[in-house]
């Protein structure tokens, strides 16, 4: 794929496909996105959106290499945010081309579960990047934040809209207006991090809950992801129309008959993931 992406398929306890640990591998710049990480995304989740075999994506960002002899060690990052290199003299045009088609965009519409496995630094984009995801699991040195206001700038991967779904209204306005940030346990009081644990603990707790979602059927996954997602998009009322609709057509399917009939036997279902 890339040197500044790596992608590790891990075998799903359930025999059937993978897992896919992604990670943003830039960790002398503390896994800072920039055009080459953009691109790799984008093609990462066009891969795993079309390889039948990957049944979750979990994103992560490398550690920190060793330092030289006598050096200070660089601290953990998730991504530390955007290359602001890359920002120097550039103008509006550019820009918006760039945003508007970006990895942000590519990882919210994957239709596979998709984790961020955060520790250490999550400001700016990869604050956006981690809300991107479905769920967030945070070490306890995570630190999210949106420090875009101290370069004159705001959110430009969706952050404005996903922060707000996340912490509400007035909490993303300190967040963004302040460019403050926020600790590993007030993120997980405030709904940013579903889970919070130690630095040690976070592989294994990350690869339990992908393992548990991956042993799920693939096509009822789709469906309760693109059915709580239209909960962003509209009101009550129609929502609720939308999630009928989606329940009754999941009785059509072989993997319902499947689910059924195992909890009736108390066995485990075997579905055929369609």
């Amino acid at each position: 794929m890339s040197e500044v992406v790596i992608i590790d398929e891990i075998p799903c306890e359930s025999g059937d496909g993978v897992i896919a640990k992604v990670t943003i591998n830039r960790p002398d710049k503390l896994n800072a996105l920039n055009q080459d990480v953009g691109s790799a995304l984008k093609e990462m989740c066009e891969w795993a959106e079309n390889n039948d075999s990957v049944r979750c994506v979990v994103i992560t960002g490398a550690g920190p290499n060793p330092p030289p002899e006598g050096k200070r060690a660089k601290p953990n990052a998730f991504v530390a945010g955007a290359d602001i290199t890359e920002f120097v003299g550039k103008g509006s045009e550019y820009i918006l081309e760039l945003f508007t088609d970006n990895a942000i965009e590519a990882i919210w519409n994957l239709s596979k579960p998709t984790i961020a496995m955060v520790d250490g630094f999550a400001l700016g984009g990869g604050c956006e990047v981690a809300c991107s995801c479905d769920i967030r699991i945070a070490s306890t040195r995570a630190i999210f934040g949106t420090p875009e206001i101290k370069l004159g700038l705001i959110p430009g991967y969706g952050g404005t809209q996903r922060l707000v779904n996340l912490v509400g209204y007035g909490k993303a306005m300190e967040m963004m207006m302040t460019g403050n940030n926020v600790g590993a346990e007030e993120a997980h009081r405030l709904g940013i991090a579903n889970q919070l644990c130690t630095p040690e603990e976070l592989l294994d707790t990350t690869m339990s809950l992908a393992q548990t979602i991956a042993g799920k059927s693939m096509h009822t996954l789709r469906v309760a992801k693109k059915t709580i997602r239209a909960a962003l998009d509209n009101s009550l009322t129609d929502g609720v129309k939308i999630e009928a609709l989606a329940f009754a057509n999941l009785f059509d399917t072989e993997d319902k008959e499947i689910g059924v009939k195992a909890f009736l036997d108390r066995s485990e279902p075997k579905w055929v993931h369609k």
